[in-house]
């Protein structure tokens, strides 16, 4: 009697579950959500100097893009990854990772980010050393390339600035800096808006604008305050105490150079530490 109570009670779930189940809300892309999810992450977090939890993020992201077999994710995965590798000091594994992203967009017939992947490799070998001014027509030829995706275009008018910075093309840079923060602006992208504002600073600090450098490193604080962006705030602080220091303003730059020291001990974050001690000695 037992056993057949038993049944009964089993047959009576199973059709439960049955007559209860949701209709089929159609497909579910959750392992792409997840990919997205941690890029989104991993690229703050390496926004924010987090180098290590970021690549951390983003290699589980590549790792999702690479079971969906989702190209462009994929694609925008290894930009991503280039990227900390680059901050990292990795230079050659970040090239590395910018060439697969561009040949991946190339093989599939994606334009954009073919571009795109080549912007990132430009920008690389600006920081690595290469000479400025080819590299800057190289920039305007792919920023006709990129139609359609506004941070993307954003980020190339970010690089032409760098570019035409180290050319002393002060006036220019800033303007390039320009389109890409009213894209930033436009889009509510506060940290990249804040990062507009730090670029602008150096280049005013470096064509002997001391005061607009100040006005413009303020601006980036007011914003890096709004989204709790510590690294942010601490590079800001450092900063005005590189433009000080340029000025000849000793007891200013020593104030923020405590400033920026006292946000990166409370990150724990040692090597900039060290970075600062070093420019409080030598004021």
């Amino acid at each position: 009697m037992k056993k057949h109570i038993t049944s009964a009670i089993i047959i009576f779930l199973l059709l439960a579950g049955c007559s209860s189940a949701p209709k089929n809300p159609g497909d579910i892309y959750s392992l792409r959500t997840q990919a997205e999810t941690h890029l989104e992450l991993g690229n703050r977090e390496a926004d924010r100097g987090n180098y290590e939890t970021g690549l951390f993020m983003i290699n589980e992201s590549k790792r999702l893009s690479i079971i969906t077999d989702d190209p462009g994710l994929l694609i925008r995965t290894s930009l991503s990854r280039g990227n900390v590798l680059f901050s990292l000091g990795m230079s050659e594994e970040a090239f590395v990772e910018w060439n697969f992203a561009g040949s991946e967009a190339e093989r599939h017939g994606l334009k954009e980010l073919a571009a795109v992947s080549r912007v990132h490799i430009v920008r690389g070998r600006l920081l690595s050393g290469e000479p400025a001014q080819a590299l800057l027509e190289e920039l305007n030829r792919e920023l006709a390339l990129i139609k359609n995706d506004k941070q993307y275009i954003a980020f190339t008018w970010l690089v032409i600035a760098l570019t035409q910075r180290e050319l002393r093309q002060y006036k220019e840079a800033e303007a390039s800096v320009k389109r890409s923060l009213d894209i930033h602006e436009k889009e509510k992208s506060l940290e990249q808006a804040a990062y507009n504002w730090f670029l602008i600073g150096s280049i005013r600090s470096l064509s002997g604008n001391y005061d607009g450098a100040i006005q413009a490193l303020n601006t980036a604080i007011e914003l890096d305050r709004r989204i709790e962006n510590s690294w942010g705030l601490a590079a800001n602080w450092r900063a005005i105490g590189d433009v000080h220091r340029r000025a000849g303003n000793k007891s200013e730059a020593m104030e923020a150079y405590k400033r920026s020291r006292a946000i990166f001990i409370a990150m724990n974050n040692e090597n900039e530490v060290t970075i600062i001690d070093q420019r409080m000695e030598n004021l």
